[in-house]
């Protein structure tokens, strides 16, 4: 071990919102962390990303540091109206009085993740929490009494434990010996940033609109969300489509101009496609229970109901909570207790955001006979039944719910 080695309680890889929010909740708990990062402090951060926030991550950010989530509401948007069209012809559209509901915190808002990301900077600063950049973890050794680790930087680490919030390549999963199992989407997806500095929370007139088979994109699936300062324009690729022709800057400007308006057609700003990964590691914990994988680490889960960036902050707070109190324990049969209960908890949470992403993502994709009919019967319904309508407009998210609560899992 070298004379360099830097003590840490707690060590953290990766400072995206999953990584900024374990530390911030172990802060809040009394155990301070360091967070090593692989970029560099002005690496791109560019694209919407992230745009729905739950109003329980809300929550969770404004109960771990006060003003967090209330900051991130006032810079975002809830749009009071959902719409639908099926081939072109409205099928349902609700609009409320309190799409938030009340008190400070709302259902939901609306803000690109650059901007819940800076404010998590802001508050990692006001707590006086390290991010050291251009450290990428690159070698993890773990023991019954803690985690060494070496960084790209030349630099080592002990702690008594690590988070792995270093992304869907994460290396800290690898070095445990964890493996990612599950599929891949069989269609790609294209997603588009469009700005439109107009928009802001105080417009009633804001709404989310997926099309089914919209003529203005060759009947192909679209969903139109509006977030702080611009739209998220997500178009679903069908059976021949070249995702890297369709996501052409002149292609996007063509589906621009007919999906939304040729008002718009200079305005688009970020352009990505995607094929999208259900998968989940094998294990969350290493076998001396001194490393814990948390967000797109742990699992990948295809974007419909929002459930990726939300699922990992719940993750960080629950890694925090099992860590603060095995910290503090006193044996180390209840460091690992609290530990695999973390294991358990999330995994059995991943479990369920991967099925009910996986049911929406088989549900806009899949060519299954009986789903087909049951859209068409529905959209011919709609004029007479708003239920057949409220079910075409809510289907392509995936069930609601949350995951349940367990006390035991694998270990």
């Amino acid at each position: 071990m070298s004379g360099d080695t830097t003590a840490a309680p707690v060590l953290i890889a990766g400072a995206g919102p999953v990584g900024m929010t374990t530390a911030l909740a172990l802060h809040a708990r009394g155990v301070e962390a360091t967070i090593l990062e692989a970029e560099s402090e002005d690496r791109d951060r560019s694209g919407s990303r992230a745009i729905y926030v739950h109003g329980s991550t809300l929550r969770t950010l404004e109960r771990i540091h006060p003003g967090l989530g209330t900051d991130l509401v006032d810079e975002g948007l809830v749009w009071p109206t959902r719409r639908t069209l099926y081939q072109g012809k409205e099928v349902f559209s609700r609009t409320y009085d309190s799409p938030g509901g009340s008190g400070d915190i709302p259902h939901f808002t609306s803000v690109p993740q650059v901007v819940t990301e800076a404010y998590m900077h802001d508050a990692l600063e006001g707590a006086g929490i390290d991010i050291h950049w251009n450290a990428e973890v690159e070698i993890v050794d773990s023991s019954p009494d803690g985690v060494h680790v070496e960084t790209s930087d030349g630099r080592e680490w002990d702690g008594e434990f690590l988070v792995g919030a270093d992304g869907g390549g994460s290396t800290v999963r690898k070095e445990i010996g964890a493996n990612f199992e599950g599929d891949q989407s069989e269609n790609a997806f294209i997603i588009a940033d469009i700005e439109d500095e107009q928009i802001d929370g105080d417009q009633p007139d804001l709404e989310r609109i997926f099309h089914y088979d919209a003529p203005e994109a060759d009947g192909r699936n679209v969903l139109l969300v509006p977030f702080t300062g611009g739209w998220r324009l997500d178009i679903q690729c069908i059976e021949g489509d070249d995702p890297e022709e369709l996501s052409s800057e002149d292609r996007m400007r063509e589906f621009v101009c007919d999906i939304m308006g040729n008002e718009y057609e200079d305005d688009l700003k970020w352009v990505s496609s995607y094929y999208f990964l259900q998968v989940m590691a094998d294990t969350f914990v290493d076998e001396h229970r001194r490393v814990l994988l948390a967000g797109e680490a742990a699992h990948l889960l295809a974007p419909f109901g929002a459930r990726g960036m939300n699922s990992g902050v719940a993750d960080a707070d629950e890694a925090a909570s099992a860590i603060a109190a095995a910290i503090d324990a006193r044996t180390d049969a209840v460091v690992r207790e609290e530990v695999e209960l973390y294991a358990a908890r999330r995994e059995k949470a991943a479990e369920y955001n991967l099925d009910a992403a996986g049911q929406a993502l088989e549900y806009l994709q899949g060519e299954d006979p009986v789903t087909v009919l049951r859209k068409e019967a529905a959209a011919s319904l709609a004029d007479h039944f708003e239920i057949a309508g409220e079910w075409l407009d809510d289907a392509p998210y995936g069930p609601h719910g949350t995951p349940p609560i367990v006390s035991t899992g694998n270990y």
